[in-house]
């Protein structure tokens, strides 16, 4: 909802009065994806701080504007001083209360007063009542229960007790900041498996019926097809041109004979010198068909009349993909000794080499290095076989490319190595020989992840170790600002945490919005996690950006044993964020006396008033 979007979330606080324009992601988060509210407009002016009261009218045409303000839809923005016997011309928290309704309609999304005339709306602001609290749901967000607490004192009865802008700006700043600490994961690398879309020819003796029903035109070429499929090996055929084309499909004689394997009928219908090359619909020719059903003395007959092996089905793949592919390098050799490219690309980039790696065909493999393939070629998205062999956790090609001059730090178009992809799989053997071969530990990817990062995140403690053994920084922060460890913290990884802290990572590290790995833990991860950080020396005051320490983190979150355990680490119970509040304050609003007597116990004062005067014991009587 872009209100939240524009207005609560920036100095300017603008609010834009489209019906479409209020409805972003950032409300959404709000909800955490429970609830999903439909649009409804909301009227409204361009400004929050101008709410279309440019200047104020004599006390005689208040009644006439009132009514202006029904017909115009903003009613139910007018504050309860515009209602009552006062001469007192709107300010600033005349908006502030306009704001408040704003709130309400973004959280709600409904309209305020709906069904109710001018004059009720009237009488039931002046008297002090708002619009129904009854669509605010308990279950929602800590965040959304805080914006529910700065609506009620925006629509305060008594302007003087209204918050003013500028502290509005820092309370949904500081909100800001909660929802945007999330840590976002490391992609998952998803790497299918490349196999043809084309369909293998059906054998005519498993579909006898089919075939003279779908294949033929005329009965002319009906007959033709069952001589030359009930031929014996040694009858001669003697054909008219016109029955040597079948039809729409372009599935010829010779198609169906190679299928079937039947080498002695293919050399007799050779010699009637058919086209050896026809290609059917989908662009299938005898060869290609020989090749994916692994007859290579076939394959050799058919070169032997002079068949082209370089052409491709619908695809992009020549027979020499379905040689790779099926681990025949027989007829791989067969097909390169005529002349077929070795480094031919599929219309995803794939080449022979990629699909032997992808299938660990070694034989096949060794085959097309042999005749000078690129161990570097890369396809559709930047992957070289060395990334395949890699993600498969190949070992034995993973050598043979590195052997063959493949690039180790060869980037994909995400920015990530093989390395990368080994380490996300667990594919121990294969990282070691990467690293052992000199592949970069602290390679990057399009987010700043190197492969610490993904190791830490997926939970790989034998992986990290290995990377921290040939020295992988423990301080690299992704684009978010995230080290290993706040990986590690927010995952909740404790074999994680202990290898990394001992290894002397910085267990006071800012990341993203200032918050330490003990701020994530504190706002995300078990109390077990809490206790593990803090035993490694983290520090419990330390501030994110807006003021925040772990302490009040864990109190936001209600994490009982976490509050516990910081104080016990010395956590200020007196810390104060940029609008003033303590971890009292925050305890009060969620109304969670059990950790409030805690800190009250641990020194906490009830009447310390935040950044708008007001004090935990009453925060605890609005909530």
């Amino acid at each position: 909802m872009a209100v939240l979007g524009e207005s609560l979330w920036s100095q300017r606080l603008h609010y834009s009065g489209s019906e479409d324009s209020g409805r972003d992601e950032k409300l959404r988060q709000f909800s955490r994806g429970k609830t999903v509210f439909p649009p409804i407009p909301i009227r409204a002016s361009s400004q929050v701080s101008d709410f279309g009261l440019s200047k104020w009218m004599e006390q005689s045409a208040r009644m006439q504007y009132l009514k202006r303000s029904a017909l115009q839809g903003t009613l139910s923005y007018i504050p309860p001083e515009m209602f009552l016997e006062s001469n007192k011309g709107p300010g600033p928290k005349y908006d502030v209360y306009s704001f408040g309704i704003v709130i309400w309609e973004i959280l709600t999304q409904k309209k305020p007063y709906s069904g109710f005339n001018m004059m009720t709306i009237m009488v039931r602001v002046a008297a002090g009542l708002r619009p129904s609290l009854q669509p605010v749901s308990d279950e929602w967000p800590a965040e959304a229960q805080h914006m529910v607490d700065l609506m009620r004192r925006c629509w305060d009865q008594d302007p003087k007790k209204r918050p003013c802008f500028p502290d509005i700006t820092v309370e949904t700043d500081t909100l800001l900041s909660l929802l945007q600490s999330p840590v976002a994961d490391p992609e998952s690398e998803a790497l299918a498996r490349k196999v043809s879309c084309t369909a293998c020819l059906r054998r005519p003796r498993e579909v006898s019926e089919e075939i003279s029903q779908e294949l033929t035109d005329s009965a002319d070429s009906g007959d033709y097809l069952k001589r030359v499929l009930t031929l014996s090996d040694g009858e001669s055929l003697v054909l008219r041109d016109e029955q040597l084309h079948i039809r729409e499909n372009k599935v010829t004689a010779l198609h169906f004979l190679v299928a079937q394997g039947r080498l002695e009928r293919v050399r007799l219908l050779l010699a009637q010198e058919v086209d050896v090359d026809c290609q059917t619909a989908c662009g299938y020719t005898p060869l290609l068909v020989a090749t994916q059903d692994q007859h290579p003395d076939l394959c050799a007959l058919l070169l032997k009349h002079g068949a082209d092996a370089n052409l491709v089905d619908e695809d992009g793949w020549a027979p020499l993909h379905f040689a790779a592919q099926n681990g025949d390098d027989r007829t791989a050799r067969l097909l390169l000794d005529h002349g077929a490219r070795v480094d031919a690309q599929e219309h995803g980039g794939w080449t022979p080499l990629h699909l032997a790696v992808q299938n660990n065909f070694e034989n096949v493999a060794r085959l097309l290095v042999s005749r000078q393939a690129d161990p570097n070629l890369q396809e559709a998205e930047g992957k070289t076989p060395l990334h395949v062999a890699a993600y498969f956790g190949h070992v034995s090609l993973v050598k043979l490319l590195t052997g063959q001059g493949a690039k180790l730090d060869a980037r994909q178009r995400n920015l990530r190595t093989p390395l990368h992809l080994a380490v996300e799989r667990g594919k121990v053997r294969a990282i070691q020989h990467l690293l052992k071969s000199g592949a970069a530990a602290d390679a990057l990817d399009q987010r700043g992840y190197s492969p610490l990062h993904i190791a830490t995140a997926r939970g790989k403690h034998l992986v990290g170790k290995m990377l921290l053994r040939y020295g992988a920084s423990l301080e690299l922060p992704t684009h978010q600002g995230w080290t290993p460890l706040h990986l590690a913290a927010y995952k909740g990884h404790l074999e994680i945490i202990h290898l990394l802290a001992e290894s002397h990572a910085d267990v006071g590290a800012p990341g993203g919005m200032n918050w330490t790995p003990l701020h994530l833990a504190a706002r995300h991860g078990a109390e077990v996690v809490v206790s593990a950080l803090l035993q490694c020396g983290a520090d419990p005051n330390a501030p994110e950006q807006s003021g925040w320490t772990p302490l009040h983190l864990a109190v936001q979150r209600g994490a009982f044993l976490s509050v516990i355990n910081l104080l016990e680490h010395h956590a200020d119970v007196h810390a104060r964020n940029k609008v003033g509040w303590t971890p009292a304050h925050l305890a009060a609003l969620k109304g969670n006396m059990a950790i409030l007597r805690v800190l009250v116990k641990a020194g906490a004062q009830l009447d310390t008033q935040d950044g708008v005067g007001c004090t935990p014991l009453q925060l605890a009587l609005w909530s």
